[in-house]
């Protein structure tokens, strides 16, 4: 059984940092396609971040891209997201994904990935 537990969200300024985490269980996050996607009220979940299967490769979105930087801990079996020079455009719930038969080609394609997690709020105001 898999399962993905984000942790990390909250509020902050714009301008400011925060690190998001994902716990994998039932999972590889070494071995699997690892990612996040984010969605904002009234829009639909868009392409973040991820690691391509087996492979140190990332990929960004280019909203995030040189702001935003994706790793995982393969001893914690734990995926994160580091958030900087946030803008009040990054504010969204923010959901973890793994897929341990991803293909390339799907990556950026969230009805594509089989795992998800429940989601957590980051929200940039002043």
């Amino acid at each position: 059984q898999v399962q993905l537990v984000e942790s990390g969200g909250g509020l902050v300024e714009p301008g400011g940092s925060l690190r998001l985490s994902c716990a994998a269980s039932g999972v590889s996050v070494s071995s699997s396609a690892v990612g996040w996607f984010r969605q904002a009220p009234g829009k639909e979940r868009e392409f973040v971040a991820a690691f391509k299967r087996s492979a140190s490769t990332t990929y960004y979105s280019d909203s995030v891209r040189g702001r935003f930087v994706i790793s995982r801990d393969s001893a914690k079996n734990t995926m994160y997201l580091q958030m900087n020079s946030l803008k009040f455009d990054d504010t969204a719930v923010y959901y973890c994904a793994a897929d341990p038969r991803l293909i390339l080609s799907s990556i950026r394609v969230a009805r594509d990935w089989d795992y998800w997690g429940l989601g957590t709020q980051v929200t940039v105001s002043s």
